[in-house]
């Protein structure tokens, strides 16, 4: 009776770690079927919060302890995101509240649960303000993991992670609505792997139509883009102008959060 009672411990305690061990890799995760419009899902917006009692405590995962970051003020962190999908949509976070991977969340190891960062990835400057209420990535090179709407606002999700800067943001109810996401526009011009070829075109249009140019980084291509443009109609009125020249150019929105700084 007591061999088969310890059985059964030992499957249970098998179990819960087969679970706790694959919760987080990305391999076993997938992107949804049935995608909505993502472009216009806003960034989560920082307002004060109460932390979770059960969720803030110290834990341990795979035998490694965690602390909680409990009276953190400020926090700037460099180092890779992954996300999170349809493996996850529907159950439970660490928060107690029902994952939602069309929303602006995140699971963090140390954060108090709730708390609000901006995340911006390196290799394009996207960024995303996201509310934090999980846990994870419980691996050791990755220092969060984003829903997929935010992975998809970071342009992250055919590489499945990406190098990014996270920062801690501390709301106020009197500064909370400084965070209110406002659209903007880009001109989407040309792609070229010559980057010296590409920052000289941009240069040149940005003269030519006096406006502001960026160069975002895509794998091995560097993507000229006019902008950033703060009315749609006067988006459509320069990709008229530049099409004459450039017939493949389009117009890219994006959604910007004006960010306060907590140092």
């Amino acid at each position: 009776m007591r061999n088969k009672q310890r059985l059964t411990l030992l499957c249970i305690c098998g179990l819960l770690a087969a679970c706790s061990s694959s919760r987080y890799q990305y391999s076993d995760d997938h992107a949804p079927e049935n995608i909505p419009q993502l472009d216009d899902i806003a960034d989560a917006v920082p307002t004060p919060q109460t932390y979770s009692r059960s969720a803030n405590r110290d834990y341990q995962v795979r035998g490694i302890d965690y602390e909680v970051w409990r009276d953190i003020k400020t926090l700037t962190q460099e180092g890779k995101a992954s996300w999170y999908g349809n493996k996850f949509h529907g159950h439970k976070t660490s928060n107690g509240e029902v994952y939602d991977m069309f929303s602006m969340s995140a699971a963090h190891k140390n954060l108090p649960l709730p708390s609000f960062v901006k995340v911006t990835n390196l290799g394009n400057d996207k960024t995303v303000i996201v509310r934090v209420n999980d846990r994870g990535p419980f691996h050791s090179e990755r220092i969060i993991d984003l829903s997929y709407a935010a992975a998809y606002k970071l342009d992250m999700l055919q590489s499945g992670t990406a190098n990014v800067r996270v920062e801690l943001i501390i709301p106020t109810a009197d500064n909370s609505s400084l965070f209110t996401p406002k659209p903007q526009w880009f001109i989407q011009v040309l792609a070229s792997s010559n980057e010296a070829k590409a920052q000289q075109i941009a240069d040149s249009l940005g003269v030519k139509y006096s406006t502001e140019n960026r160069l975002v980084i895509s794998g091995k291509f560097h993507r000229v883009q006019l902008g950033p443009i703060s009315e749609s109609a006067q988006a459509q009125s320069l990709l008229a102008k530049v099409k004459q020249q450039y017939t493949n150019a389009y117009v890219l929105k994006e959604l910007s959060s004006k960010a306060v700084s907590n140092k």
